[in-house]
């Protein structure tokens, strides 16, 4: 029993080792303007008190809005940009991110770290403004990946909107659905957490999406959209 219990924990280990050092392999994978730019984005996120997608996420992000040869993404939570700079490295480089967030302040912090990066201003739309009230106005099938990072218990209805924002085959992603650990908890659910459950359940019953959970940063729910 004490040798099993010893294998438990070194297989522990190893798994929290190999996760760090996935997240740590894809976050050093940009240019060194682009990397300038993702510090200080990230500085500014931290000093504004919000919360930004892990290294890991951001080049999982790079790796998707790629493999779809993404022309136009639409982003909900701009924050102060870190994950925008980890889409725009992944697109084309005619692509346009449209990226929506509630404070305009945000915003602009996210509008000097892509300068920075080197992204020409013609390569982002800022829209200010509620993700339900924005997200209505944009074209139907015009988006190659939808990248949710909003309010959790508006998640079922922004997938409602992505699933009529995306082309076919085109890729909705949700970040942070481990919810740290809370969405499989047995105890009680939050009220954030029960809607995480329930936006997981209805992608993963869905006969329109292919589904996949990834274990990086803090959970990152993707589906395809069937053709």
């Amino acid at each position: 029993m004490r040798q099993l219990r010893g294998q438990e924990r070194a297989i522990t280990g190893n798994r929290h080792t190999s996760l760090a050092f996935a997240e740590a392999y894809g976050a050093g994978s940009v240019d060194d303007a682009g990397a300038a730019a993702l510090r200080w984005s990230r500085e500014c996120a931290q000093e504004t008190g919000i919360g930004a997608v892990s290294g890991g996420t951001g080049a999982t992000l790079r790796l998707l809005a790629a493999a779809v040869d993404a022309k136009a993404i639409a982003e909900i939570g701009t924050g102060t940009g870190v994950s925008g700079l980890y889409l725009l490295h992944g697109m084309r480089p005619d692509g346009v991110l449209t990226t929506v967030d509630l404070d305009p302040e945000r915003q602009q912090f996210a509008r000097q770290a892509f300068r920075a990066a080197g992204f020409a201003g013609n390569r982002a739309r800022f829209i200010p403004g509620p993700a339900l009230e924005v997200l209505p106005r944009l074209a139907d099938g015009g988006y190659d990946l939808v990248f949710c990072d909003g309010d959790p218990s508006e998640s079922l209805e922004y997938l409602a909107e992505s699933l009529r924002l995306l082309r076919p085959g085109g890729l909705v992603c949700f970040e942070g659905v481990f919810a740290e650990g809370r969405t499989v908890d047995s105890t009680a659910p939050a009220a954030d957490v029960r809607h995480l459950r329930d936006l997981l359940r209805t992608i993963r019953e869905s006969t329109t999406l292919v589904p996949s959970l990834l274990p990086v940063g803090d959970g990152l729910l993707c589906a395809v959209k069937r053709g």
